[in-house]
C-alpha cells in the first residue's frame, strides 16, 4: 500500500484533497486531527507540553490550542520546544495508523495530511508527496482562525513546497476544478 502525504500552507485545501482521495479508496488521516487527540491534560503529551507552555493553556480542564498558539508563535523558543514534544508523536502515530491498515484490501493507499510535513522533516516516510497551493489571498479568506499570519511565516513558502513535491495541485478555484485537479493524478498515486 502506497503512502501518501498531502502538504501545503494554511487553508490551501489540504482537507479537502483527503476527502476526494477517501472517495477513490484512501484510508486518510489528519496530523491536525492527530495532535488534537494528544492535546489532552491526561496524556503524557498533554503533561509536557502544560509543563513547557505552563497552566495558563488550561481553560475548564483542557488544553485551549489558541493559547498554545498565543504564546508560541510569539516565542520562536517555546515554539521549537513544543515541536520537539509533538512532531516525534504525531509520526509515531502516522506510522502506528498506517501499520494498522496497510494488510486491508479495503484501501487502496494511505494517506496523511502533514501541513508542516517538510518543516518535521517527514517526507521521506512517505512514497509520494501532493503539494496543494492556493494564493495567498485566497488562503488567508478562507482561514477561519488566529495567528494566521504568525502560522504562515513558520511555514516553508508554497512555491519551496511545491519545488519538493511529487505533485503539485493549485487550488484557487471551486470545489470542480480540485476535483479534476485530484482525478487527474488519482492512478499515478495508486
Amino acid at each position: 500500500m502506497r503512502k501518501i502525504a498531502i502538504t501545503g500552507n494554511l487553508a490551501s485545501g489540504k482537507s479537502t484533497i483527503g476527502r476526494i482521495l477517501q472517495e477513490y479508496g484512501a484510508y486518510v488521516v489528519d496530523a491536525d486531527e492527530i495532535v488534537h487527540s494528544l492535546l489532552s491534560p491526561h496524556t503524557p503529551i498533554g503533561k509536557k507540553v502544560i509543563e513547557l507552555l505552563g497552566p495558563e493553556i488550561l481553560v475548564r480542564n483542557q488544553i485551549d490550542r489558541n493559547k498554545i498558539s498565543e504564546i508560541v508563535f510569539s516565542d520562536f523558543k517555546k515554539l521549537k520546544s513544543l515541536e520537539k514534544i509533538l512532531h516525534p508523536a504525531v509520526r509515531e502515530e502516522i506510522h502506528r495508523r498506517f501499520d494498522s491498515v496497510k494488510n486491508n484490501s479495503s484501501y487502496k493507499f494511505f494517506v496523511a495530511e502533514v501541513p508542516l510535513l517538510y518543516e518535521a522533516d517527514m517526507e521521506k516516510d512517505f512514497d509520494r508527496v501532493i503539494a496543494v497551493i492556493a494564493d495567498e489571498t485566497i488562503a488567508h479568506a478562507r482561514f477561519k482562525g488566529t495567528q494566521g499570519a504568525k502560522r504562515q511565516a513558520r511555514q516553508q513558502s508554497s512555491g519551496d513546497k511545491a519545488s519538493k513535491a511529487d505533485f503539485v495541485i493549485t487550488n484557487n478555484g471551486d470545489l470542480s476544478e480540485l476535483r479534476s485537479s485530484v482525478e487527474a493524478i488519482i492512478d499515478r498515486l495508486i
